[in-house]
């Protein structure tokens, strides 16, 4: 009698993580007629999380969330060589190009951009850095923690020897790791780091609490004071409610102690909660997905993102309606600001870095043009054409110097020799920027553009401004729109009434 043999084990699939990430949503800025609203306002964004994040989706084969795109962080990733301001004058330059859509037919895209002051390095100010680092078991990825030490390691060789790094971790419980530190005892700052393990659930609040308690302890007057969390954003017990947590933040900016996020990993990223804090906190929210990416920020980038040399920077366009009939703010749709917010110096908006560039684009209607999205009134009144009719818009900006409490205010009329009279014709700068709010437009979803303009036509936009590229940013650019083209076409074929 023959042996029998046992059944097989049933095949079970791996489980797949569960898929929690978090993102506010936003809806797109609308087309607004200039007879009827002609001014616009916005606190400028240097954010770049969306880009990273929108990168690691499309490197993992996937189109990103809709939500997950924030066009202006994706616009200002980049650098695009704005000149530097003049000895003496405001922190930052003002570079302003008009020039034909190629989005759609008889539209003209207005682009506004400012270029921040760099701040040589033995003109730094010096540093109390306080990093309130994630160690809950979420954390324990590669992704995450592991790669949250090696870009600390990184930005420690960018420190001054003289600055000061103490650290925080936050879990189970939350306690003190290393106190305030010099950069030149840096074996004893590695150390700490490498003895840092994941594991345990989740209290960034008490972690928050305690990181700008020991901010508060090394505060130095004439230092940049910062805290910056590195975390997934899994944040489940502590102060957990967003607006809580943005009233502690919002408490702690008065005292002249910022805070920055650098996000890591994917399954519980919650960038909703990241970006609100960062930007109640005057810092910026980043993303790091590689060690490359860990190298630009807090290696490559670190002045721009640790030196503040302006506050609450705010934008102000006023339309002409002889000349502009409708406009449309391209992202910044979480940084809009009220009309009359731009002259209150208490109302907060965003800080620009040593050396950052933010750049802005509006697609514009021309008076008369064929392009128009919205019918004129039939009994409106006719726009009338005062002593300024040569103009195209009026942009003002406001700023304030690193702790003051007033502002200050830089004007630019928008007139015909801010003009590129093709596409051809305008700035290399202003031709790549175009290309990549083409790219955030497509992702989501494609509505504002024409017929004609897609991933081809994105692509050859920005191989053709792709200018010098000394870390090949601009190259991956261009791989991510054949990236991004591939994804949505497999995403066709696999839903419902596709490909059948």
């Amino acid at each position: 009698m023959g042996r029998s043999m046992p059944a097989p084990m049933p095949i079970q699939a791996a489980p797949q993580p569960e898929f929690r990430d978090q993102y506010e949503d936003v809806e797109s800025n609308p087309v607004k007629l200039t007879s009827e609203e002609p001014v616009s306002t916005f606190s400028i964004d240097v954010d770049t999380a969306s880009y990273a994040n929108v990168r690691r989706f499309l490197k993992g084969g996937t189109l990103p969330p809709k939500d997950a795109v924030r066009i202006e962080e994706l616009i200002n990733y980049f650098d695009y060589t704005y000149p530097q301001p003049e000895k003496g004058a405001d922190p930052f330059s003002t570079s302003v190009n008009l020039m034909p859509s190629p989005f759609n037919a008889g539209r003209e895209l207005m682009q506004i951009g400012i270029q921040g002051r760099d701040i040589d390095r033995d003109a730094r100010p010096p540093i109390n850095l306080t990093l309130l680092m994630d160690v809950s078991g979420s954390m324990f990825s590669e992704d995450k923690l592991p790669l949250a030490k090696q870009a600390i390691k990184l930005m420690l060789e960018e420190m001054a020897p003289t600055d000061t790094i103490a650290i925080v971790v936050y879990a189970g419980a939350a306690g003190e790791i290393l106190p305030p530190t010099p950069v030149s005892d840096k074996r004893k700052i590695v150390a700490a780091l490498e003895d840092l393990q994941a594991g345990g659930s989740t209290a960034g609040g008490e972690g928050l609490r305690l990181a700008y308690s020991l901010a508060e302890q090394g505060l130095k007057k004439d230092a940049v004071n910062r805290v910056m969390l590195l975390t997934d954003g899994d944040f489940n017990v502590g102060i957990s409610d967003p607006e809580q947590l943005e009233d502690f933040v919002s408490r702690k900016r008065e005292t002249g102690i910022y805070l920055s996020v650098i996000g890591f990993g994917r399954g519980n990223y919650n960038d909703a909660m990241m970006q609100k804090i960062a930007q109640t906190g005057n810092g910026i929210a980043a993303y790091v997905d590689t060690l490359s990416e860990a190298r630009k920020v807090l290696a490559d980038d670190m002045a721009g993102n640790i030196f503040p040399i302006a506050d609450d920077v705010k934008i102000q366009v006023e339309f002409n309606p002889a000349r502009i009939a409708e406009y449309r703010l391209i992202g910044y749709e979480t940084r809009m600001l009220d009309r009359e917010d731009f002259n209150n110096d208490k109302v907060d908006a965003g800080d620009i870095g040593a050396g950052t560039s933010v750049t802005a684009i509006y697609e514009v209607t021309p008076a008369g043009s064929d392009g128009a999205a919205i019918d004129p009134l039939r009994y409106g009144e006719a726009a009338k054409a005062g002593s300024t009719d040569g103009e195209y818009a009026f942009v003002k900006l406001r700023y304030k110097a690193p702790g003051a409490a007033e502002s200050t205010l830089i004007t630019h009329a928008v007139t015909d020799k801010d003009r590129s009279k093709s596409l051809d014709a305008a700035p290399e700068w202003a031709r790549f920027a175009t290309a990549v709010a083409g790219f955030g437009e497509m992702l989501k979803g494609g509505d504002a553009l024409g017929t004609g303009f897609g991933w081809e036509a994105i692509r050859n936009l920005g191989l053709g401004a792709k200018g010098e590229d000394e870390f090949g940013y601009r190259a991956e650019f261009i791989e991510l729109t054949r990236l991004a083209e591939t994804a949505e076409a497999q995403a066709a074929l696999t839903s419902p009434g596709k490909g059948e």
